[in-house]
């Protein structure tokens, strides 16, 4: 007969190395990612942010468009949402990043879309009223 111990070390071996393997591939990568500072409170679906510096990134997907909002120092995820991908109107400035909707009065003023480069846009998915 076999003895055990090996035989149970060298098969703990191997599923450790897979599971590693696995978990490697299935990180997230980024194909837009931009810090956008904003000086007064703005608004995403269900969330509210307040002035300062934020991280949004557009996350590879195979058929739609994950965009991520985090703090500045990736500690907080503010925001994960699906978006539509929308083109960019031919008189919007190139240096414009973000588009607002109207806010009601006293309320944050909602983000629209997101400009993370010249021809397309990311816009934001809210809740029909």
């Amino acid at each position: 007969m076999f003895p055990r111990k090996p035989l149970v070390t060298a098969l703990a071996v191997v599923i450790v190395v897979l599971a590693t393997a696995v978990s490697i591939g299935a990180g997230v990568s980024t194909n837009d990612t931009m810090y956008v500072t904003f000086n007064q409170p703005v608004s995403l679906p269900g969330v509210s942010l307040g002035s300062g510096t934020y991280i949004f990134e557009r996350l590879d997907s195979t058929e739609h468009s994950v965009v991520r909002v985090l703090s500045r120092d990736r500690k907080i995820s503010h925001y994960m949402g699906f978006t539509a991908t929308v083109p960019r109107p031919a008189g919007l400035k190139h240096d414009q990043v973000i588009s607002f909707a109207e806010a009601a009065p006293d309320a944050p003023q909602p983000i629209s879309i997101w400009w993370p480069e010249n021809s397309t846009g990311q816009q934001f998915i809210y809740p029909k009223k």
